[in-house]
């Protein structure tokens, strides 16, 4: 059944209603519809538009086609335009008259503009808390390995000392700021279109608040113009899930590394790893490549719906229709990624000797040994350069400072003592560093106490 079609007197050709037709994927927001659906007639029949008869009979119709969506007994129709028409063609034959009140005081613009907030809502909710149970394994792994030292990278070169746990920090911080730009955008949209009509409002008495209310909104939007023509929001989850992916792929590039014979600094549990057809002792990070290149999939999505905006008059434009697949598939992409990634995390084993010992192979402890010349009353400048002939010296010799004699020391510089290897121990270049924010013992536990606070809020 079309929603339109007095005004026409020859049927739609095929490949039109082909080319026009949602169907094919509104259909899963069939749960958005009917309760946006229910909620209007809620308030019709408040305002008297409605008997409470007709009310009555279209909220049993419509809790009847739920039911039997679910339950597979209704299938969706390719006949039917788009979702809406599914739901009222079918609402029509199974109450009769009735029905065909259901629209009244909305139209499709106003309608959709709902169920697309109402879906977008529903998910990003849902997006959140994938979130979250993330972030409960990293504030885990944090927890283990206070005292799991590796290095710490600029440019991919070792640099300094930290532990594992700071390096995760860094990773909760992203995706507690994920949460943060989800909360943001779900606070912004949260006001309800419906009741603004194709563009104009309506001339029946409408409620607009109370629907807004029954739908668990802030409350209803303020232009009907902008009502059916914002997709600002759209544009924001997209984003939101635009910058989580880039969390997650940056956190998989550090995994994939870590993962090679090279570092071995984890491993990867098997039922997240793939094998090779011909080379038998292969065991490939696929799972962290896929986030990695599925990444560009949700960055598109973003970019094509900014294009598709970017000329658009006021107010709907059928361009506009173009939202839903990028978006869902968007959703899609994000939730199981973020699920799969949390799943590969909370089975891998890191591999701690291996960390420590290539932080203590890779001069990270260079800055430190600079810091107990400054400390004994050498200027920086010269410490620096100091250090620097002792980094020469050691590669020259293939060896570590902690392996150079007293000797090999004082004759760069007669102020180095017996203290120096104290100084320039892994845990001492750690353990120092104890200034929020740092790697340091109690700087980290304070931060655990935080993250603690934040995930039971």
């Amino acid at each position: 059944m079309k929603l339109w079609g007095g005004r026409f007197t020859k049927e739609t050709n095929q490949l039109v209603h082909n080319f026009n037709a949602s169907l094919s994927f509104d259909q899963r927001f069939y749960q958005e519809d009917i309760q946006g659906s229910i909620a209007h007639v809620t308030m019709l029949a408040e305002q008297n538009i409605l008997t409470q008869e007709d009310k009555n009979a279209i909220i049993d119709g419509l809790n009847s086609i739920a039911r039997d969506i679910e339950q597979g007994v209704l299938v969706f129709d390719e006949t039917s335009e788009d979702i809406h028409s599914f739901v009222e063609a079918n609402l029509i034959q199974r109450i009769g008259d009735a029905g065909k009140r259901l629209h009244t005081g909305r139209s499709r613009n106003d309608q959709v503009a709902l169920d697309m907030k109402l879906y977008t809502r529903k998910e990003l909710r849902e997006i959140d808390g994938l979130l979250k149970e993330l972030l409960q394994s990293l504030l885990r792994i944090m927890k283990e390995h206070t005292d799991t030292i590796m290095p710490g990278f600029t440019h991919l070169q070792k640099a300094q000392p930290i532990t594992l746990a700071h390096h995760m920090g860094a990773y909760f911080e992203m995706f507690k700021r994920d949460r943060s730009r989800l909360s943001d955008t779900l606070e912004r949209m949260n006001y309800c279109p419906l009741g603004a009509g194709a563009l104009a409002g309506t001339t029946y008495p409408l409620d607009r608040e109370r629907t807004a209310q029954l739908l668990g909104f802030t409350g209803p939007t303020l232009n009907s113009m902008d009502s059916v023509s914002d997709r600002d929001y759209l544009i924001e989850a997209l984003n939101d899930m635009s910058l989580i992916m880039m969390h997650l792929s940056r956190f998989c590039e550090e995994i994939i590394t870590w993962n090679t014979n090279e570092y071995q600094f984890v491993e990867i549990d098997d039922s997240y790893s793939t094998g090779s057809s011909i080379m038998p002792q292969k065991k490939n990070p696929d799972i962290a490549e896929l986030v990695r290149g599925k990444t560009g999939r949700v960055y598109g999505a973003l970019f094509s719906l900014l294009t598709t905006m970017k000329s658009l008059p006021l107010a709907y434009n059928k361009d506009m229709q173009e939202d839903k697949e990028l978006v869902f598939d968007a959703i899609d992409t994000a939730k199981g990624c973020i699920a799969l990634f949390h799943g590969m995390l909370d089975t891998m084993v890191f591999c701690k000797a291996k960390m420590r010992s290539s932080a203590e192979g890779g001069f990270t402890n260079a800055t430190d040994a600079a810091d107990y010349l400054v400390n004994h009353g050498v200027p920086f400048r010269d410490a620096h350069g100091i250090i620097g002939q002792l980094v020469l010296y050691c590669i020259d010799k293939g060896i570590s400072l902690g392996d150079m004699a007293l000797e090999e020391y004082q004759a760069i510089s007669p102020v180095f003592q017996e203290d120096i290897y104290d100084a320039i121990r892994m845990e001492t270049c750690v353990d120092k560093r104890n200034t929020i924010g740092a790697p340091g013992p109690e700087a980290m536990k304070k931060v655990i106490a935080l993250y603690e606070t934040y995930l039971a809020e």
